[in-house]
């Protein structure tokens, strides 16, 4: 991580052990210290990055119980050689996939994601990585998320624009368009065509 970044590791540390503090605290004068200094590390994250606080504790303070990473799914679709990516609103490219919703496991999920923003049906097959985002990909949030990447097959289905995807589109390695890099890089990309391209690809994990 940046030197400039440890602030926000620190931030995120302080809300994890206040938020755990809340969760299994006995004592209410205990508890409100606790509430108090996740309320500090919020403050920190907004001041640091001009995003209102309001915002901020929406993202980092609303959650109860010790904290966890929040989950992320991403799907490699190839065909020819070729794989898929749907274009957002913004212009950016990404892979299919989004947050893993409470009421679904990761399979469903991904098969969900992938219907609602590339319209096909697949077949969620294997496994490609785990990772810890912050690993990876810019900027750092002001949560964990562990990204899971999961090679599909496609069924059936055709793509329509819809609220979150404007277009869907297959590309060559060297060929990759603008990619929304906070979601998926290019060595993310790679690495899902080196899963595609072996005979037995063994799952890759941070």
């Amino acid at each position: 991580m940046d030197k400039n970044e440890k602030w926000l590791q620190w931030a995120v540390e302080l809300q994890s052990l206040a938020q755990a503090g809340i969760y299994y605290g006995k004592d209410v004068y205990d508890v409100e210290r606790f509430e108090r200094i996740r309320d500090i590390a919020a403050e920190m994250v907004s001041y640091q990055t001009t995003i209102p606080i309001e915002k901020v504790k929406d993202l980092f303070c609303s959650e109860i119980g010790y904290q966890t990473p929040k989950l992320d799914s991403r799907a490699a679709i190839f065909q020819n050689d070729k794989i898929l990516l749907v274009k957002e609103n913004n212009g950016t490219w990404a892979l299919p996939g989004g947050w893993v919703d409470v009421n679904v496991s990761v399979r469903e999920n991904i098969i969900k994601e992938v219907k609602e923003e590339a319209g096909l049906d697949v077949a969620a097959d294997m496994v490609i990585a785990v990772q810890d985002r912050e690993k990876h990909n810019l900027p750092v949030y002001a949560y964990k998320v562990c990204k899971i990447f999961i090679y599909c097959t496609v069924l059936g289905g055709k793509f329509a624009a819809n609220i979150e995807t404007v277009d869907s589109k297959y590309f060559g390695m060297d060929e990759l368009p603008l990619l929304a890099t906070e979601k998926n890089n290019e060595e993310q990309i790679r690495m899902c065509f080196e899963a595609h391209h072996a005979k037995e690809w063994k799952t890759l994990f941070d």
